[in-house]
Parts: structure tokens; C-alpha cells; sequence
């Protein structure tokens, strides 16, 4: 009889255990009401009189699907974004939401079209971290009362219609085209410039200018293909006049 008194209390004991992982908590309750949290370990659970919960405390990634929102300037865009998240309170997490999976994803999508409908299209394409920074406090505030922690939401992807794309590939083409151009007037003065001191030393100095013609006379003959057409300088002719004058005169 004793040995069956033992067996019937080591069953009881058997069917009352429970195991909670590392990375787990359990949400105890005796007779409806919160009892405690379970720590990992085996834990006991009366049966009919307590019942627990289990949660999960490791880091989620929450995918947000496809969200149409319009901007500010009135601009139809579709984002979809990744939310990262932990339960740092697993009672609340229990006891103050139904389904906080569920929760914090339709919380996060109404979010992120609140969101973008604030900004305009230029922003959000620019400022893509710090909406997303935006969104994440706002998310972290609201949900800190059902036991969640927000650490980071990631804007994946901002889709546009096919229309408004090809306007903003062009727009980046003439932009493209407006620096190319600015840049190449601006080497074009700058040469000028420099053309303009050169000639300015080579005038400034006698004989130089000379020098210089026959110096681009020699490098352009290194060439046999080039035919060099060479027309005296005035200069030249009247320094020969001048010679020659003395000469006669000596």
C-alpha cells in the first residue's frame, strides 16, 4: 500500500514538472491569477489549480509587409520594412496584449504609413535612416507598456511607379548633364586664364616669344606625317631690317 501511496505522489510529481528553457520565461497562474514568473529550469505546475505560459525572450525580426502610402507631395510609394524586437517583460507581454506577435506588426505598418505620408519624396528617399529611427520610437514607446523592446527598424525597400521613375532617371540625367557643363566651362576659363599669363611673361621678354614658336616648331616636326607651313614673324623681319641697315651704315 505504501509503495502505491509512493508511486501515485512520484506520478504527481512527474506530470507536474515543467521545463523552461535558457531563452525562455514562464508566466505562471494559480486559479486565474498571475502567480509569478517561471525562471529556467523544471518547475513545478500543479495540475487543475496552475497553469503557466511560456515567451520566448530572444530577438525577433519582424517582417512588415508592402505598405501604399502617399508623401506629402503627394507621391504614391510602396515600403516595406524589417522591425528587430525582444519581450524585456514577459508578464506584460501576457497579460496586457492578446497577441503581441500579431500587435506590433499591424502597429508597425500603420506606423510607417503615418510616416511617409509626413515627409516628401526627396526625404524619404534621402533620409531613409532617419525615418526609419522615426519609426522606431514611436513603435518603442507604445508598445514599452506591453512588455516589448524596440531596437531597430530597417527600411528594406521604397517602390515607385514605373512613371515616376523614369521622371527621376531623367531628372538625374540632366542634372549629370547641367555639372558636366559647369565643370567644362569652368576648365575653359581656367586655360584662358593661364593662356592669358603666359602670354602676358612671353610678351614681357624679349626674344621669347620666338623662342617659344620655335620650340612648338620642333616638337611638331618630330612627326614626318605633319607638313610645318611656317610664316615669318614681323618681328622678325623687322629686327633683319634693322641688321641690315647698320650693316650698310658700318
Amino acid at each position: 500500500m505504501e509503495i502505491t501511496l509512493v508511486i501515485i505522489v512520484l506520478l504527481l510529481i512527474l506530470s507536474s514538472l515543467r521545463q523552461i528553457n535558457e531563452y525562455e520565461r514562464g508566466v505562471k497562474f494559480t486559479m486565474g491569477k498571475y502567480a509569478g514568473i517561471m525562471e529556467p529550469g523544471w518547475k513545478i505546475v500543479i495540475p487543475i489549480f496552475q497553469s503557466y505560459r511560456k515567451v520566448d525572450m530572444r530577438v525577433k525580426a519582424v517582417d512588415v509587409p508592402d505598405q501604399k502610402a502617399i508623401t506629402r507631395d503627394n507621391v504614391s510609394v510602396t515600403v516595406n520594412a524589417v522591425i528587430y524586437y525582444y519581450v524585456s517583460n514577459a508578464d506584460k507581454a501576457i497579460i496586457k496584449v492578446e497577441n503581441f506577435y500579431y500587435a506590433i506588426s499591424q502597429y508597425a505598418q500603420t506606423t510607417m504609413r503615418n510616416i511617409v505620408g509626413e515627409v516628401t519624396l526627396d526625404e524619404l528617399l534621402a533620409n531613409r535612416e532617419k525615418i526609419a529611427d522615426r519609426i522606431r520610437e514611436i513603435v518603442d514607446k507604445e508598445t514599452f507598456e506591453w512588455g516589448l523592446k524596440v531596437n531597430n527598424v530597417e527600411l528594406k525597400d521604397v517602390s515607385l511607379p514605373a512613371n515616376m521613375e523614369r521622371t527621376i532617371a531623367k531628372q538625374a540625367e540632366a542634372e549629370r548633364e547641367k555639372r558636366a557643363v559647369i565643370i567644362n566651362s569652368e576648365g575653359e576659363v581656367a586655360a584662358a586664364e593661364n593662356m592669358a599669363k603666359a602670354a602676358a611673361m612671353l610678351s614681357a621678354v624679349p626674344g621669347a616669344l620666338h623662342l617659344r614658336t620655335l620650340q612648338s616648331i620642333n616638337d611638331i616636326s618630330s612627326d614626318q606625317s605633319n607638313t610645318v607651313v611656317f610664316v615669318t614673324p614681323v618681328e622678325v623681319l623687322k629686327a633683319l631690317e634693322g641688321f641690315v641697315k647698320m650693316t650698310n651704315k658700318q
